[in-house]
This record gives structure tokens, sequence and C-alpha cells, in this order.
């Protein structure tokens, strides 16, 4: 439980060999910098006991001195809320932290650990970070879950680790505090220290198993990342698309592998992904293949058409790294939503299109198709014939739909070579404030 948390246990499994340097005071809140998983990096430590003003400036010095000196700064959170004879001063404090973390988003990583209770303000600053650990019996909440049931509001399982996974908020959950520490020290290897450094590079294993068309995401994506390298980000929420920081050929990258029906909740979390990679120029390599974008009006009231043109706008606007693997069906919205890459790899038997080959055909040889004597069978053969001809890899790069085409065997080696040719990128966004993607 929270209140049997060492900080210094915590602390020596966080940083590699135990080593760091102690800042400040100790009291609710202290820090300390080091190393963990090879990077420079700085932590702050909340030991479950309510916040001071002095508490909460604590947390903003240790990201002003992120910023200055580039490194990622790694929260662990469990704090029994704010000082209540503290007043006003507290929660002006409170929004001050939470107005330095939106400031310092994207010049370096920031990861919120939940080891405790994480409430109110706090929950805004955990979930406000680039990643959120939590360790299965830490507790996230706005509303404490006993108040919300004493005004008949009562949700199985709200509060916790699991119903923060399921809303998107937990990006990963681990067993106890002990392994999410790990996890945590993990990620920041796996990020560059800060928006001007490059992607980290370690030693690696090629992947056993061959990529093939038609696996399952978490598969297709093992076929092509280095062996034992994926760190699975928002597994719980979601569940169609596959996200994961991984390493291809010991250099760091994002991996996104579509499932076959994409909802709101993946869209979202694809976009999700895709931004906190764009950040820190971590390259993010794409394997389309799905049935598309889950045919039903309900998925559209919930926000369907807003997160596919938050996707199409995420991609479009990133100027990070991004190959995009047509593994599969890339038919319609699908593709225009993942097109915005610098490369695209058509893999032999994909089908690229606007729309899917039997609606196709069903239009272009209506005639002919209901002439027949058997108009689904005449369909499916018009269909098959369709696709192998316009709707292949080859036709797709002559179009200048796909940049290159490749035999499945060969996809891994095609996105190592492609990676290799733009580890040089350089790109700029237009002069503007900012775009105004449809969040």
């Amino acid at each position: 439980m929270a209140s049997k948390i060492n900080k210094q246990e915590i602390l020596a499994k966080f940083f590699d060999d135990g080593a760091y340097t102690a800042l400040f005071s100790d009291g609710a809140v202290s820090a300390a910098c080091g190393w963990a998983n090879g990077q420079q990096v700085y932590a702050v430590y909340q030991n479950g006991d309510a916040l001071t003003v002095k508490d909460v400036e604590k947390n903003i010095k240790v990201l002003q001195m992120a910023v200055a000196t580039g490194n990622p700064v790694v929260t662990f959170y469990n704090a029994k809320g704010s000082v209540l004879t503290e007043g006003l001063d507290v929660v002006n404090a409170t929004a001050k932290l939470n107005a330095e973390i939106a400031k310092v988003s994207g010049v370096v990583p920031q990861v919120a650990v939940v080891v405790g209770v994480c409430a109110g303000t706090s929950a805004l600053a955990a979930a406000n970070a680039d990643v959120c650990v939590m360790a299965k019996d830490a507790e996230l909440f706005f509303t404490a879950p006993f108040t919300s049931a004493a005004q008949g509001d009562k949700v199985q399982g709200a509060g916790t680790a699991q119903a923060a996974e399921k809303a998107g908020v937990a990006a990963l959950v681990a067993e106890d505090a002990a392994a999410a520490t790990e996890l945590a020290a993990h990620l920041v290897g796996l990020l560059p220290a800060n928006n001007l450094t490059g992607p980290a590079v370690f030693e690696f294993e090629a992947p056993a198993a061959d990529f093939a068309a038609g696996l399952e995401p978490q598969k297709a994506a093992a076929a092509l990342i280095d062996a034992g390298s994926a760190l699975e980000l928002y597994a719980g929420y979601g569940k169609n698309v596959y996200t994961a920081l991984a390493t291809i050929n010991g250099n760091a990258v994002g991996v996104v592998v579509t499932g076959k029906e994409l909802c709101h909740t993946c869209v979202s979390k694809a976009s999700r992904f895709v931004r906190l990679c764009d950040a820190f120029s971590v390259p993010v390599v794409t394997v389309v293949d799905t049935d598309g974008f889950v045919k039903s009006c309900s998925d559209d009231v919930a926000g369907g058409i807003r997160e596919a043109a938050r996707l199409t706008a995420t991609y479009a606007d990133a100027t990070n790294v991004r190959l995009a693997v047509l593994a599969g069906h890339a038919v319609g919205a699908v593709y225009t939503a993942f097109a915005a890459s610098d490369l695209k790899i058509a893999v032999e038997g994909c089908v690229v299109a606007p729309v899917e080959p039997k609606v196709a055909v069903s239009v272009l040889y209506k005639a002919e198709i209901e002439a027949s004597d058997n108009i689904v069978s005449a369909t499916n053969a018009k269909a098959a014939a369709y696709a192998a001809e316009v709707c292949s890899a080859q036709n797709a790069v002559a179009c200048g739909a796909a940049d290159m085409a490749c035999a499945p065997a060969d996809v891994r080696g095609t996105v190592v070579a492609a990676l290799d040719m733009l580890a040089t990128k350089r790109a700029a966004r237009l002069p503007k404030k900012h775009g105004n993607m449809a969040l």
C-alpha cells in the first residue's frame, strides 16, 4: 500500500547502480538526480503526506532545472492532497505547477509514476505528463470513489489503475511500485533526453519471426522490431491498435500497427502516441492492414469522425521520420489518414484503393455482372481481378500511392534501409502560432 512505499528503495531501483544525488531537504516532496537506463534524469518523489506551497515549488524548480540542462523528469506521485491551512496559496502554487508542466511539454520528457494516491490537481499533472505509469494498487481520480458512491454514482473499480488504463490515462500498469519504477527507467532510456537530441541507440538482436500479411498487430510488430525491445503503451485502451516504443536495428522508434477495425478510442490512442513521438523526433513506423474506420453511426456520434480527423492531422503535422508499411488493406479514408508519411512501402499482396474492390466493380461492371448467371460469383471474380490489377503493390508504386514495393519476407530489411535513408531528415513547420486540429 501507499503508506509502506520506501523512498530509498524506489530511488535505488530507479537509478543505475542505486546511485543518485539528493536535491532539497526531505519533506513531503524531495528530489534527486542521477542516471537511469543510461540517461541522466531528475526524479521528484512524494512521500504520502499532504503538500505545502514549498513542496509544490520544489517540483516547479526541478522542471526548470530539467529544461536548463535538457534532461527528463520522472515524478513519483503519492500525496494526501494539500495542507488545507495554506488555503488559496497552495491552490495558486499547484496552478503554477500545471502551467509549468504545459510549458515544459515537448521540451524534455515528463513521466508520471503513480505509486500511491494521486487526486485532484495532482491527477491533472499526472495525466498531462508524456507518459503516465501506475502501480496496480495506486489510485488516480478527481472525485474520491466513496464520495461519488455516497451521491448515488457508484462505479466498479473507480479510481483504480485498471480504470485509468481503460480510460486511456495510464499508458502502463505495473504489478507494484517497484515494477512501475523499473518501467519508468526503461521508458526514459528509450526516449531522447530532450527535443534537440537524437533517439538512443542500443545493441540488438533481429526478430526470430518473419513478417507476413494478416498477422495480429502485436505479432506483426514483433516481426519488424528487434527481439524483446517492445514497450507497449496504452495496452488497455483502444485495443484494435498496437502502439509501442521499441528499437529497429538498435535505433529507438515508435511502432503503430492497425487492427481489424478502428473505433474512435483506437484512433485517439494512435494520435496520442504519434504526437508523443513527434515531440521528441522519434521515428514512427506504421503498419496499415485494416478493414477501416468502424462502420457505425454510434461511433460517429461518439467522436469517430473527430478522432479520425485528428489522426489525419497528427500524421500530416508531424515532422519526425514517418514510414507507412501498407501490409494489407489500406482503402479509402484509412489510406488518406496514414498517407502523410515520408515513405510508403507497399507489401506484395496488399490492397491499396479508393474503395473496396467489390464496391468498385459493382459500379464499373454493373451491366456485365447483372447479365451473368451468378451475380455473386461474377462480382467476386471481377473484384479479384480488379484487386490484382488495380489495387496491387506494384500499381500503387506506379501511380504514386506508394514509394516502393517489397515481398513480405523483405519488409524488415526494407524498413531498416528506409530508416537509414531518412535518418538525416530535416523539416520545419510553416510559421504560425499553432494548428487547430480537432482535439
